[in-house]
């Protein structure tokens, strides 16, 4: 593909903390992230859109808990699924809007998308990636009676941490890239998409894991050969000195100093540190060049104007 771009949102800019989340309010805020998108499509860009769903199946396992003595709990693999399918929807028909409004027939698709991981990793087993919204503190011991870890957050926060095996392959990779290829929107990978993998008697099995959405968008970029990974968050970069008086915006990391700069820890193992990693493995694939950006300065992030630039070493 040519001039192709994956994006990457995370759950957060459609559901943010600290405020109701209902459905008209997840709605707008799917309406108002997608200005930028709409401004790709209009430049003539294929685009695939990769969301994250942290909040949203975070509020579905405590449905599932409060309605546990009436209907019996979804294990998180079809949380994911579920979620995918209802993100998806708000993000089809809210891009479908606007591109008719600004005169475009391109048309939008969702694709509940499976993704294999290795279900002998030991990353399978070890809960380490936070989902959902805080914990009440007396709910603590019942979560992980139930199975869960609940852990503080790099803001303090209780949560659940569950486990969160890297993506090794994405079985509808190539329907992705027909459907890209002929310039049609396709949203897929939410939530990082549904982990599975490989049963020798029954082929493709679900697994009650987490895919990282960031890492997920790269793997989608680099199997239907896209150029540009653009992964949009609620910062506007990778900072050095992050949360410090002198922290500063790194405009532009080769693979070998970004690949530096993760293993002196100073991401530490919160949320950019992963979005670190998938711009490296997107580039390393291929990829021309990886942007970590604010979701409101996408437009510019994607011209070079903003954000954290990850591309391939110099030679």
């Amino acid at each position: 593909m040519s001039r192709s771009v994956v994006v990457a949102i995370g759950g957060n800019a459609l559901s943010p903390s600290g405020e109701p989340a209902t459905v008209t309010n997840q709605f707008r805020h799917t309406r108002e992230s997608l200005a930028p998108i709409v401004d790709f499509v209009l430049e003539g860009r294929n685009v695939a859109i990769v969301h994250g769903n942290g909040p949203q199946v975070g509020d579905e396992l405590l449905r599932g808990e409060v309605a546990r003595d009436a209907v019996a709990p979804l294990p998180l693999g079809v949380l994911v699924a579920a979620t995918a399918g209802w993100i998806g929807y708000m993000i089809q028909q809210s891009l479908e809007n606007a591109l008719r409004r600004a005169g475009s027939e391109r048309r939008v698709v969702t694709l509940v998308t499976q993704i294999e991981v290795d279900r002998e990793d030991p990353a399978a087993r070890e809960p380490r990636k936070f989902v959902g919204r805080e914990v009440d503190a007396e709910d603590v011991e019942r979560l992980r009676e139930d199975g869960f870890a609940v852990e503080r957050d790099d803001r303090g926060r209780l949560r659940r941490r569950v486990a969160s095996p890297p993506p090794t392959s994405i079985v509808e990779a190539p329907l992705v890239a027909e459907l890209v290829g002929r310039g049609d929107i396709v949203i897929a990978a939410g939530g990082g998409g549904i982990p599975v993998y490989q049963d020798p008697d029954l082929g493709l099995e679900g697994l009650d894991v987490v895919v990282d959405k960031d890492r997920a968008a790269a793997l989608l970029a680099s199997e239907i050969g896209a150029d540009i990974l653009l992964v949009l968050t609620d910062v506007d970069g990778v900072y050095r000195d992050f949360g410090t008086p002198d922290a500063r915006r790194i405009e532009r990391l080769t693979v070998e100093e970004a690949k530096a700069l993760l293993a002196s820890g100073e991401l530490g193992v919160g949320s950019m540190a992963p979005k670190v990693e998938a711009a490296v493995a997107f580039v390393e694939s291929g990829g021309q060049r990886a942007v970590i950006a604010e979701l409101r300065h996408a437009r510019r992030a994607l011209a070079g104007r903003e954000g954290t630039e990850i591309v391939p070493d110099r030679t």
